[in-house]
C-alpha cells in the first residue's frame, strides 16, 4: 500500500499529539511493508506568523496532491483580536471546503476503563458506540450572506442547505449504518427551521433506498438530552454542521475525555484527518496533552484512505490495551493515580506503538 501523506500538525498541542500518531502509522507501515510518505507543511496561526495568511498556497496545493492529510488542531489567544477571515480558523474551514469532505465522521465510544472519568454513571454509557456523521460544508458556517456590522450593533449567518446537499451525506451515513447495527438517527429542528424540514424530508427519501436501516428523527435539543441519559441507544446519528458540531463535542462525556475523539472527513477529493479537540495553549510544550485522539485519528486514515482494517483495528486495539493496563495522561488519571501509571504525550504514543506492534506481530504468527 502507497500513502502519501500531508502532516499540517498546526497550533498548540498539534505538533506534540500529531507527532505520536505518525510514528504508530509509521511502524504500522514498517511491519506490514507498506510505503507511507510524509510531508510537512503549516497551517493555522503558525502559517499566519510565518507566512502572513493561515492557509499558504503551498500548503494547499500540497494537500490537493496528497492522499490524505493529517491536522492537528488550530487556534491561539493571540490571534483573536483578528478578523473572522484572518484567524486560524479560517485556515481550517478553507481547506476542509477545498478538499470538497462533505461527510465528516466522528466515532463516540466508551472505555469501560474511563468510566470514572465520565460523570456519567458507568451503567449508563457502557457499551455505548456511536458514529456521528456531520454535514461539514453546508449550514451556516458556510451561508451567505454573513456580516457583523459595527455601525448598527448587528451580525448575522445564513443557514442554508440544498437538496442534494442533505441527499449526499445522508448516502454516506445509511451506507455506514448498513455496515454497523443497522440504525440510523436523524437530527434536525424540523420544528422551527424550514432548513430542517428539507433536511428531514430528504432524509425520509434517501431511506427508502436502504430498506434494512430503521430511521428515526430527533430534535436537536431532545437529542442533547438522550445523549447523556442513553447513549447505547444510538448508533449512527446524521446532523448537519452546526447541530453535529456541538453534540459530537458534548459525546466526549461518554469517552472521559475529549483527547479521546477522532474525526475523519470524507467524500472530497482528498481526506482530512484531525482529532476532535483543539489547541489547547494553556498546556502547549508541556508533555501533558493527550495524544490518543490523534492516535485513533491515524487508524481512521488506514481505514478510510488505505483501505487497510486490520491495521486499524489493531491501532484501535492497541488502545484500549494500553488503558488497561493502567496507562494514563494527565488528562485521564484526573488525580486518581492509585494502580495507575501517568505517561507524558510522548510515552503514551511509545506505548501505543509498542503495543501495535506487538498485537500485529501477534497476528502474524
Amino acid at each position: 500500500m502507497h500513502l502519501k501523506i500531508l502532516v499540517t500538525a498546526g497550533d498548540g498541542i498539534g505538533p506534540e499529539v500529531t507527532y505520536q500518531a505518525v510514528s504508530v502509522l509509521k511502524e504500522i507501515a514498517a511491519l506490514g511493508g507498506h510505503d507511507f510518505r510524509f510531508e510537512e507543511k503549516r497551517i493555522g496561526g503558525v502559517a499566519i506568523v510565518q507566512d502572513g495568511a493561515p492557509l499558504p498556497k503551498d500548503t494547499l496545493d500540497a494537500a490537493l496532491a496528497s492522499d490524505a492529510v493529517l491536522l492537528g488542531a488550530v487556534g491561539g489567544n493571540e490571534f483573536n483580536a483578528l478578523p473572522p477571515d484572518k484567524r486560524p480558523e479560517a485556515g481550517l474551514l478553507q481547506i476542509r471546503a477545498a478538499l470538497g469532505g462533505f461527510a465528516n465522521l466522528r466515532p463516540a465510544f466508551a472505555f469501560r476503563e474511563l468510566a470514572v472519568n465520565s460523570p456519567l454513571k458507568a451503567e449508563i454509557v457502557e457499551g455505548a458506540d456511536i458514529l456521528f456523521v456531520r454535514e461539514l460544508l453546508g449550514g451556516l458556517y458556510f451561508g451567505q450572506p454573513r456580516a457583523w456590522d459595527k455601525t448598527k450593533n448587528q451580525a448575522f449567518n445564513t443557514m442554508v442547505y440544498t437538496r442534494d446537499e442533505v441527499a449526499r451525506v445522508a448516502r454516506i451515513a445509511f451506507e455506514l449504518a448498513q455496515k454497523r447495527r443497522k440504525k440510523l438517527t436523524s437530527v434536525d429542528k424540523a420544528n422551527v427551521l424550514e432548513v430542517s424540514q428539507l433536511w428531514r424530508a430528504t432524509v425520509n427519501e434517501v431511506a427508502t433506498e436502504f430498506p434494512s436501516v430503521t430511521v428515526e428523527h430527533q430534535y436537536v435539543d431532545a437529542m442533547a438530552m438522550h445523549l447523556m441519559n442513553q447513549p447505547r441507544a444510538y448508533d449512527v446519528v446524521l446532523t448537519e454542521n452546526l447541530f453535529g458540531d456541538i453534540l459530537s463535542d458534548e459525546s466526549a462525556v461518554i469517552t472521559g475525555s475529549l483527547g479521546m475523539l477522532p474525526s475523519a472527513t470524507i467524500g472530497g477529493k482528498v481526506n482530512l484527518y484531525e482529532p476532535v479537540h483543539g489547541s489547547a495553549p494553556d498546556i502547549a510544550g508541556k508533555g501533558l496533552a493527550n495524544p490518543l485522539g490523534a492516535i485513533l485519528t491515524g487508524a481512521l486514515i488506514l481505514r478510510h484512505s488505505g483501505g487497510l482494517e486490520a491495521e486499524a483495528a489493531a491501532v484501535e486495539a492497541s488502545v484500549r490495551k494500553v488503558l488497561e493496563q493502567g496507562f494514563r495522561t494527565p488528562d485521564l488519571a484526573r488525580g486518581q493515580t492509585q494502580g495507575l501509571t501517568v505517561l507524558s504525550t510522548k510515552e503514551m504514543g511509545a506505548k501505543v506503538c509498542e503495543t501495535a506492534k506487538e498485537q500485529l506481530l501477534a497476528a502474524s504468527r
